[in-house]
């Protein structure tokens, strides 16, 4: 699905979303992208293109202020291998049911669908972890159980892999859960050393 044999990995961006949540994943799979470069043969097309996704193509405002300029919106983006939904101050989001469409589309089409935080509210609004287990961020478990009673909500765990659904807790576990696709994706290898690119002290079980 990715370009040229590559794969596409697309993150959105909203008002308040948390900064780290979506930068982390971010860092991860282009650094990835660029530590495995090294070892391919010139011309070889990126292992991971990252591109982020917005209602539309106005800019966003980090839950920080920083502005984001999205790279494409909802309903023009090309087709996804990794959709990763970030966290933040997600109240305004949980109400507009054209992004609990385009998750639930998603959930159907992408190799996985992720979430940070609380974006896994996100994805419970969408019904797509109806039955699955999943996690968020401590503060926002029993908000995530309240929400969809019929998650299984997991708490003490930075992700939880339900195969094409995958949810990690807040922020800095979102890098975490990231570098464990990466290592599904391709290798734990590669996840190894990403993470120690990055040094970050990356443990493979969550």
């Amino acid at each position: 699905m990715g370009t040229q044999g590559g794969m596409r990995v697309g993150i959105v961006v909203f008002d308040a979303v948390e900064l780290l949540d979506m930068a982390g994943p971010y860092e991860v799979f282009t650094t990835a992208a660029r530590v495995q470069a090294r070892s391919d043969a010139p011309g070889t097309p990126a292992l991971f293109s990252v591109l982020t996704l917005a209602r539309d193509a106005a800019p966003v405002r980090a839950r920080a202020g920083l502005r984001l300029q999205p790279d494409h919106g909802l309903q023009d983006h090309p087709p996804l291998d990794v959709a990763i939904v970030p966290g933040g101050v997600v109240d305004a989001e949980l109400d507009r049911p054209d992004l609990s469409t385009w998750v639930a589309g998603q959930a159907r089409t992408a190799r996985i669908l992720a979430s940070v935080c609380t974006g896994a509210l996100l994805l419970a609004q969408a019904g797509v972890l109806d039955g699955l287990e999943a996690t968020t961020h401590w503060e926002d478990l029993d908000a995530l159980r309240t929400l969809r009673p019929a998650v299984q909500v997991r708490d003490g765990v930075r992700w939880v892999d339900q195969g094409r659904i995958v949810t990690s807790a807040g922020i800095a576990a979102g890098i975490a859960m990231s570098l464990h696709l990466a290592a599904r994706l391709h290798s734990r290898d590669l996840a190894l050393r990403t993470a120690r690119q990055m040094e970050f002290d990356w443990e493979p079980t969550p």
